[in-house]
């Protein structure tokens, strides 16, 4: 008897590509070139424990394409990372960045461990060691791999990652754009640690206000009255239900992998939150209902469901039984292909995640170009910008006779902040992309989203190649 393949991800993103190849005329030989990964570098290394006793702890660093570099790609920390998981995280890295416009290729890395059962001391030994393993075979620095926080990884890692790769790189004037992610005091950028909840929350903004795709749902057009279920509620499912929120949606169920909580009359997010980092875990939580098998609730009924975990949570076992009409995946990965065609037969619209998190990607794009400038966005410009709004808000009252008040004055002539900034360049990316990849979806006369990105990505990347002279 045949062993059942096991699930690959990177397999599932080459079946896109595929499908999306049949709509362009592009050479075979590029076609397998920019699927296939350029490097992939695994490497283990020894952990000596306060007691003595060593382990031995794998990495991986995968750079999918380096028809644009730096590559580009976070780093997680979790025990399910192996090298398919990771290849397949560089791929969609590489596609996401075409099709959002950021100039770089894609990558990723990991560590297979569980963070949870390392103290500090011990996970900060495995980023600097795993930083020293990348630095040896030239797998980072700001013109070749610039990393990034990922699942099991925050801004902690990413300044230990830069104060190493500065302690092996003195001369490199540029060696804080190595790493993306940081804190504020490491030159990090203000509003990153949101980006990819607040690009979840301008994607489905944008999707449900097409008023023609909306009516083929039997929606109405908007954010407001909708209902959404979010499964888990780290920094991208938590910034993605607030946004959603206060925009006037209804967050009626929170998956997590310890339980979920389910409540019609809705979810108050901030005080759910609260509650979850008191408790870790939502059991016991006041109100709504707990649902110890939180799985079940991608399958309770709402409008938008936005899996925000990990990827591999709706496949062919429970696409059936999914009753959201829209799924926003802010998760790399969580549709599997299988199941995206049960979900597309019944006429679900997908906001596939190749998009929908680049805001993380996005953003680490907008630090990576601050730190190379070595000047923060806006410091230049806003004092410039408030004295010439100032000297207008006087014309104007000279010429009305009436005069603004402080806090009029305050709020009409004050400067763009570098959050200010950042937040504005997420969302004109955000913006155009969506409208990009939905006119590629029209003009194709196809149902799916994803496909319809796949097309434009590939598209782009192929012409990068073309334009080297590598390919005809």
């Amino acid at each position: 008897m045949n062993k059942k393949k096991e699930y690959s991800l990177f397999d599932d993103v080459c079946s896109f590509v595929d499908e999306a190849a049949k709509y362009l005329n592009i050479h075979p030989g590029l076609l397998d070139q920019i699927k296939a990964c350029n490097s992939i570098y695994k490497f283990n290394f020894p952990l000596r424990n306060e007691d003595g006793t060593y382990e031995v702890i794998t990495g991986y660093r995968i750079q999918h394409s380096q028809h644009k570099l730096p590559a580009k790609g976070g780093i997680r920390y979790s025990s399910f990372v192996d090298e398919e998981e990771v290849k397949g995280l560089a791929a969609l890295m590489t596609y996401k960045c075409a099709l959002v416009n950021v100039p770089f290729g894609g990558a990723k890395g990991g560590v297979s461990i569980d963070p949870l059962k390392y103290n500090v001391n011990q996970l900060e030994k495995i980023t600097r060691r795993y930083t020293a393993e990348l630095i040896k075979k030239k797998f980072i620095g700001p013109a070749i791999d610039v990393p990034a926080p990922d699942y099991g990884t925050g801004a902690r890692e990413m300044a230990w990652i830069v104060d190493t790769f500065e302690a092996f790189n003195p001369e490199v004037i540029n060696a804080k754009g190595c790493v993306t992610g940081k804190p504020l005091s490491q030159h990090g950028i203000d509003g990153r640690t949101e980006a990819t909840g607040q690009g979840v929350f301008f994607g489905i903004r944008e999707a449900v206000g097409v008023e023609e795709d909306m009516d083929a749902l039997g929606l109405k057009p908007g954010l407001k009255g909708k209902t959404v279920i979010v499964q888990g509620l780290g920094n991208v499912g938590y910034y993605s239900a607030k946004y959603i929120s206060e925009a006037g949606a209804k967050v009626i169920g929170v998956a997590e992998w310890n339980g979920g909580i389910w409540d019609e009359k809705g979810i108050d997010i901030e005080a759910l939150k609260k509650y979850q980092n008191e408790n870790k875990g939502f059991k016991g939580y006041p109100k709504g209902e707990f649902v110890k098998n939180s799985m079940e609730l991608l399958t309770y009924p709402c409008d938008i469901l936005i899996p925000a975990a990990l990827e591999n949570q709706i496949t062919l076992d429970n696409a059936d039984k999914i009753q959201a009409k829209i799924i926003g995946e802010a998760a790399n990965g969580p549709v599997t292909q299988e199941a995206e065609k049960v979900l597309l037969e019944k006429g679900v619209m997908i906001i596939p995640d190749m998009y929908l998190n680049a805001g993380g990607v996005t953003v680490s794009y907008f630090e990576w170009l601050k730190n190379l400038s070595r000047v923060s966005f806006g410091k230049l410009e806003k004092r410039y910008d408030m004295e010439k709004y100032r000297k207008l808000l006087g014309t104007i009252e000279n010429a009305t006779g009436e005069e603004f008040t402080d806090m009029e004055k305050d709020e009409l002539i004050k400067g763009a902040s570098e959050r200010d900034l950042v937040l504005s360049g997420l969302e004109e990316t955000m913006v155009t992309a969506y409208h990009d990849m939905n006119r590629v979806r029209k003009e194709k006369n196809i149902f799916s989203l994803r496909t319809a990105g796949f097309i434009l990505a590939l598209d782009r990347i192929a012409i990068s190649y073309m334009d080297l002279g590598v390919f005809p």
